[in-house]
């Protein structure tokens, strides 16, 4: 049985029956369901997006840090 990962829609798109999908919205998809919304840039791994989203806070604290430190 193939296995589904969770992904993070970046751009909205249809997702059937008139729905659509939401920024920030996670979804259990096969890698054959999201290969074109992967290309198109619609999706992320959501890993990767945690990985961003914490390099993005640890930065933002080293620059609360050295400001404060001046």
């Amino acid at each position: 049985m193939a296995q589904r990962q969770t992904y993070t829609v970046l751009l909205p798109f249809p997702t059937g029956g008139g729905h659509w999908s939401s920024v920030g919205q996670t979804l259990d998809l096969l890698d054959v369901e999201a290969n074109a919304l992967r290309s198109a840039g619609r999706l992320e791994l959501t890993a990767k997006t945690e990985v961003a989203e914490s390099a993005s806070i640890t930065t933002k604290a080293l620059k609360a840090a050295a400001k404060k430190a001046e």
